[in-house]
């Protein structure tokens, strides 16, 4: 068997770090509430060191929004990857659908609507809202690179990547924000496909 190089080794324990902290800073958020979490409950949730959590994220915060940073990131790579001769919006379904997995439906219905509704609760506070805001502006200008290696323009001098990254973003945030008011049941792969449809479509009225 061939071994994975050094490193390549590393950096994909740093990725698995960096997603274990991530997901403890949002399990424990949803659980207590953002307020009643610190850096130590996520730090030990995860298994490491506070040293290390602060290796990562300046704050409770930036941790919580680092998943979804990171899973924008992902799509922007996937997308240069998918098949050249594959159309835009095709390429770009694809690739945000697939980081959006559907994971087992709780048979518990009454807990799924806890759960959601202390994820829209989470989303209130103040200061996950800077880091998501901060997240999105990164987000978009990796969408808009990858976009524009697609399309033959450039990502800082043409209007039509910034665009489509933005038109990205806001689709994926809508379909996710109407997912959270949706009954339980729901997938949010469907409401994203569907919202990527209409943005191919041109938006027509209804």
């Amino acid at each position: 068997m061939v071994e994975e190089p050094r490193a390549g080794l590393r950096e994909r324990k740093k990725r698995q770090t960096r997603l274990a902290l991530s997901t403890a800073a949002i399990r424990l958020s949803v659980e207590r509430g953002a307020g009643n979490v610190t850096i130590e409950d996520i730090a030990a949730a995860a298994d490491v060191s506070v040293r290390t959590f602060r290796n990562y994220f300046s704050s409770k915060a930036e941790a919580i929004a680092g998943m979804h940073l990171d899973r924008m990131l992902a799509i922007a790579d996937d997308l240069r990857g998918r098949p050249a001769e594959e159309p835009l919006w095709d390429a770009i379904t694809e690739a945000v659908i697939a980081h959006f997995a559907p994971g087992q439906p709780e048979a518990d219905h009454d807990a799924q609507r806890k759960r959601v509704d202390a994820i829209r609760l989470m989303l209130t506070d103040p200061s996950l809202q800077g880091e998501l805001a901060r997240a999105n502006d990164a987000a978009r200008t990796a969408v808009a690179a990858a976009v524009a290696e697609r399309t033959g323009t450039d990502a800082e001098q043409d209007l039509y990547p910034k665009l489509v990254a933005a038109a990205v973003g806001s689709a994926t945030a809508v379909a996710t924000e109407h997912w959270l008011q949706c009954e339980p049941g729901a997938q949010v792969t469907a409401l994203l496909r569907e919202a990527f449809d209409r943005v191919r479509a041109g938006l027509p009225v209804p």
